[in-house]
């Protein structure tokens, strides 16, 4: 993975855009212009990976949803880009039939099955536009990078294939099967993007074990096809890897199920956790001020805005596995030193402004030209410099105060504790009866992380006087008899699963104010450092990547679909340790996960990770998926089962 995903995606929607032809480098002539047609798949796709500028430079004029109301614009080629459903083939044989655009670069996200692309070349002939269409491409792009090391397999109908639509009680096995091959479709794609064929190792007795064999006998099937195997020749990228081929860990979310309630301290897993957070962009309701509405007036609304946070900003490239203390003194001294750089500018412009003929002010105005001159062609620059430092204050803000008003320094330590097993300075009690402590979902996230981690249930007292604090504090209990079937279900108040024994270093609260002058006021806030313990998803990867005999994955069965019979083994072939991994999350994963993989990773050397999951959600969505489970548990009578077995 010498080219990270994101890279690799980049170039293949490029070559897409410029009509399945690679872009020619460094061409002076104008781009061919062209019309992009996408449905919200495709558009999901390419959102976090190609700027708006960057289609303009490709010759992309216009870029339309496929059913939205579209003139026509006989003169220009259009390209479209859309997952192969019924509905789509439809809109695309009415655009044909309308005679939209002067001809048709039909991409698929996903391959299109043959009865679909007979209907197409129907529409096609009955349409007498059969020379128009120009070309019909599978492309195998249905995943969605975020980060170079990072992808999700969909944001549309993620419902779909969410956590609580696997461990649904009253899942059918045709449901079941039809959740485990959208999943594997998209996995597919992945690694025909990547150019890789994986070991795969997964556990047994769960919905990752049916990914895995699913995706074993797919690319077995696409191997063994000579003429059309998606592995071979030019499409493998041969000499981008290293010779050794990467590890796919298929791990169910059932292993851990505290990590992903858990109050977070790192900036990128803050800002998704308490702010509106999806596909790189936050969206922030922007305060008005404190200017009160005229008595009977409508109070005014307030503004939204989006940011993104790409690759190309810096300051979040850097920061964003940062504490946040870390983060809001960082934005400072981007401030200052923004700051010390504009007065510079001003005061060369008062010198140049210098008026009289004395020696002295013509040999600084001679000195002072080339400093100018410098400082001027550095305008651009110091503009975008001030733009993402507004960015970030406006979002660490944000995130500040949710921290402040809802205490999340105080539970993120206490948490940590709970899950290390250190000793508590206050009872769980009293954190569930502060009422100026967090929000009832913080009280009830701290109390599910506090059951999920004990060793034994607490007694049945002691738990109902638990529910009466949550219940008396505003709290739904769904959630917490969701835990307690599942607990009981997967036996795990045997063998808890193990979150390290350490826990975040105070450093005493920060000062009133950072610094003097300093945007943000952190009064109150505890200067938290993190120190590094390795979540479970994290041990299991180090135990596979690095070939280590441990007793939690001992037990996980071996795929190698270049192997002309699949076996059904626990033994690998290989044993020496893989330099390169990708850990995939069947039920859904977060930022936290992520980054204790990229921290765990940077003591690595030369080791590459990816991480991907088959929803990213936050502890909100998390907690709403398993209130809709309890429910539909007490609405079917059925005790919690694990991946509907």
């Amino acid at each position: 993975m010498a080219v990270g995903i994101r890279e690799k995606q980049r170039v293949a929607l490029k070559r897409m855009l410029n009509f399945n032809v690679p872009p020619v480098k460094n061409s002076t002539g104008e781009p061919v212009w062209k019309v992009l047609i996408y449905d919200r798949f495709g558009q999901d796709i390419i959102s976090p990976l190609l700027s708006v500028k960057e289609l303009r430079d490709m010759g992309i004029t216009l870029h339309l949803l496929l059913h939205s109301d579209r003139d026509a614009i006989p003169d220009v080629p259009a390209v479209y880009f859309v997952m192969p459903t019924e509905e789509n083939i439809d809109r695309m044989c009415q655009d044909l039939r309308n005679q939209l655009y002067e001809s048709y670069y039909l991409n698929f996200i996903s391959a299109i099955s043959r009865s679909k692309l007979e209907d197409i070349a129907n529409a096609a002939i009955g349409a007498n536009a059969v020379t128009q269409v120009a070309k019909v491409f599978d492309q195998y792009l249905n995943f969605i990078t975020l980060e170079d090391d990072m992808f999700v397999l969909c944001n549309q109908n993620k419902e779909l294939v969410s956590y609580r639509a696997i461990n649904r009680p009253d899942i059918t096995d045709t449901e079941m099967e039809t959740i485990m091959d959208t999943i594997v479709d998209s996995l597919f794609c992945f690694f025909v993007t990547l150019g890789a064929i994986p070991i795969i190792r997964c556990s047994r007795g769960t919905a990752a074990e049916m990914v895995a064999v699913k995706l074993d006998k797919k690319l077995r099937e696409n191997l063994r096809d000579a003429r059309n195997s998606l592995f071979t020749g030019d499409t493998l990228g041969a000499g981008q890897f290293s010779f050794q081929r990467p590890l796919l860990v298929l791990v169910d979310r059932n292993i851990d199920l505290a990590t992903p309630l858990h109050h977070t301290w790192t900036y990128q897993a803050l800002v998704h956790d308490v702010l509106d957070f999806h596909l790189n962009r936050v969206n922030l309701e922007e305060s008005t001020g404190a200017e009160s509405s005229p008595a009977g007036a409508r109070p005014k609304k307030k503004n939204k805005k989006s940011y993104d946070l790409t690759v190309s900003d810096k300051f979040w490239q850097k920061h964003k596995g940062s504490p946040f203390p870390e983060v809001a003194e960082s934005v400072q001294q981007e401030l200052e030193s923004y700051r010390a750089q504009e007065d510079e500018v001003k005061r060369l412009k008062s010198i140049m402004g210098i008026e009289g003929e004395d020696e002295g002010a013509i040999s600084m105005l001679s000195d002072n030209t080339a400093k100018l001159t410098s400082a001027v062609s550095s305008l651009p620059e110091l503009l975008e410099k001030k733009r993402l430092i507004d960015l970030h204050t406006n979002v660490a803000t944000a995130v500040l105060e949710h921290i402040k008003s809802r205490k999340l320094d105080v539970y993120f330590e206490y948490e940590e504790k709970i899950m290390s097993k250190s000793t508590l300075d206050k009872s769980l009690l009293d954190m569930i009866s502060d009422p100026d402590a967090g929000t009832p979902e913080d009280k009830m996230r701290l109390f599910l992380i506090y059951y999920i981690s004990s060793a034994q249930a607490p007694s049945e007292i002691d738990l109902e006087q638990y529910k009466k604090a949550l219940t008396d504090a505003g709290c739904n209990l769904a959630p917490l008899s969701y835990i307690k079937q599942w607990k009981a279900f997967t036996k795990m108040a045997s063998a808890p699963t193990s979150y390290g024994n350490t826990t975040p270093k105070p450093l005493g609260l920060l000062s009133r104010v950072m610094n003097t002058g300093s945007q943000f006021v952190m009064e109150g806030v505890k200067n938290l450092v993190l120190k590094q313990q390795n979540l479970p998803v994290t041990r299991i990867l180090d135990n596979l990547m690095e070939m280590k005999s441990n007793p939690e994955t001992d037990d996980y069965r071996y795929f190698d679909p270049k192997m002309l019979r699949g076996s059904d083994s626990s033994v690998p072939r290989n044993k020496n340790p893989f330099q390169e991994a990708i850990v995939f999350v069947v039920g859904g994963g977060n930022y936290i996960e992520y980054q204790n993989l990229i921290d765990y990773i940077k003591g690595k050397q030369g080791k590459h990770i990816l991480y991907g999951c088959s929803e990213l959600f936050n502890a909100t969505q998390f907690i709403k998926q398993e209130n809709a489970q309890e429910k539909s548990r007490t609405l079917s009578h059925e005790p919690v089962t694990m991946y509907g077995w």
